[in-house]
Order: C-alpha cells, then structure tokens, then sequence
C-alpha cells in the first residue's frame, strides 16, 4: 500500500462559501461512494491502492473536508453543522449525485455523515459505512467517546510550537496503523497528514457538542459499522453505541485492531465494505 490520491482534482463551494476539493476517480455511471476521512488527515489517507481499489468497482469522490488537504480552512465556522453538512450536499450536487451514493466516514468523517443526514435526509443516499468513527461530539456523548491516544495528545496535539505538537501527537500517530512492523511508510506518510494540519482547525473540530442519538435510533437506510477492538482513538464502545442504536445496523468488529483498520489490513477492508455497498439495493 502506498499513501496517495488517485483522479482528477475538482472543487465545490460550501454554504459558507469555503472552497471544497475533491477527487473522482472510476466509471461515472457507477455507484457513488463518498469517502470522508478523519481529524487532522486528507483524502490521502486512504492510499493510492485502496482507492484504485475502490475505483475499479465505484465512483469513487474521495473528499477533503474544510481545513484538511487542499480545500480551504476558513478562520471560523467549524462549530457549525450546517456548515459540514453543507460542504457534503455542495460535493453531490457538484457531481450530479441525487440518489444511490453510499457515505463511508472514517473517525470525524463519521459525525460528518451524521451533520449530512440530519441537515438533508437521506434521499440521495443508499446506505452508510461507519469506519473507527464518532457520530457525537461534546463531554459525555457516548457516540463520542475517545480512546487512550486521543486523550494523551490533547490538548497539545493543538499547540503551535512544534515540539509540542509533535510529542503530542506520537501516539496518535501510531494509533492510526497499529503495530508499524512493515507499516513505517504509511504510518510517516499519515504523522505527515496529521502534522500539516493547521493547529488552530486541530483545535476547532473538537470545540463543538452536537448529539446524533435521535438521527440514529430514526435512521432508515442500512449502516455499517467497522470498528477494530483495541481503537485508541475513538473507543470501540463508540462503534457499539451506533450499532445499538441504528435499526438496520450490521457490525464488523475487528479483534485486536487499532484506529486505521484500512491501513492494517486494506484486502479484507475492500471485502467487507464492498460486501456492504453490492449488497444494496439501486435507486
């Protein structure tokens, strides 16, 4: 696996007016799969051959979220839902999407899914995939909950300083790939992701509380929840709290497994998500 983005660049425009980058890739008359990635990452994160992968069945739109890669990071508007769920619906209409796409959220892209539907519904949308993701935010929000490595890099995972910064974030940055024996690329490859990450947007993603339990427990479109065991990032009673709560809900939990179950074992992700998304039905 190699860290990287496949197809060509594109641009939507959110209600806030921030400029939203993306990348396409796969045969447009595909199902669309949208791919929303974690705190402080890019749509690098999910490496080149996963995304070729991914590509080879799908349409794929591989998405930067505000403040992340290459799209704008604006100096407010962060604790605002409308203003995620705005970025998604601006992405859809900018590629035509008004029905049939699968939302697949990795840790933060998670609750971005969750600002999505409850802003917009989910007539445009098939199904959803939550990877090692929140679907809360805010103290005490079971959907929320954070794990060990997360909790140990903050609050200087937000600091200027680099030196604090980058202490902060070296578990963190472990936790994205598990054990690095035969991961060391990728796991600089996603430090790096994490690193170039403004400080001040690091801080502004975690200064919201918004609750998504009445989205889930009403949710009608099936859910996939893939969660490894051992997340130290977002812990895994997170994942359990979404699959208890969502009707349709069907659950993958990965024994042993860190917070970047595609990183430790990107085969056995492909099947398992792509056994999710051929299961669905068409619009």
């Amino acid at each position: 696996m190699s860290i990287g983005t496949a197809g060509p660049v594109r641009q939507a425009t959110g209600i806030d007016g921030t400029n939203i980058v993306y990348r396409v890739s796969g045969d447009p008359a595909s199902r669309p799969l949208i791919l929303l990635h974690g705190w402080a990452q890019s749509s690098a994160c999910w490496g080149s051959g996963l995304l070729a992968d991914f590509a080879a069945r799908y349409r794929v739109v591989a998405v930067d979220l505000r403040g992340h890669g290459y799209s704008d990071a604006p100096t407010s508007g962060y604790e605002d839902s409308k203003n995620w769920a705005g970025d998604v619906a601006a992405v859809l209409a900018a590629e035509g999407i008004t029905a049939d796409a699968v939302l697949l959220g990795w840790s933060y892209g998670g609750l971005v899914i969750c600002d999505y539907l409850a802003e917009h519904g989910s007539d445009a949308v098939a199904g959803i995939v939550l990877v090692g993701a929140i679907t809360s935010i805010g103290r005490g929000q079971a959907g929320g909950r954070v794990g060990t490595a997360m909790r140990a890099a903050i609050p200087g995972a937000m600091a200027e300083e680099p030196r604090v910064a980058i202490k902060a974030l070296g578990s963190f940055g472990q936790a994205l790939t598990g054990p690095t024996e035969g991961k060391g690329t990728e796991a600089q490859a996603l430090f790096g992701l994490t690193l170039a990450t403004p400080p001040r947007v690091r801080a502004a993603l975690f200064d919201r509380t918004v609750e998504h339990d009445d989205l889930l427990r009403s949710l009608g479109i099936p859910a996939f929840v893939l969660h490894g065991t051992e997340d130290t990032v977002v812990d895994v009673s997170a994942g359990r709290h979404a699959e208890e709560l969502i009707p349709t809900a069907v659950a993958s939990f990965w024994d042993g497994v860190d917070h970047g179950p595609f990183v430790a074992d990107p085969q056995r992700f492909l099947t398992e998500v792509a056994g999710f998304v051929d299961g669905l039905g068409t619009a």
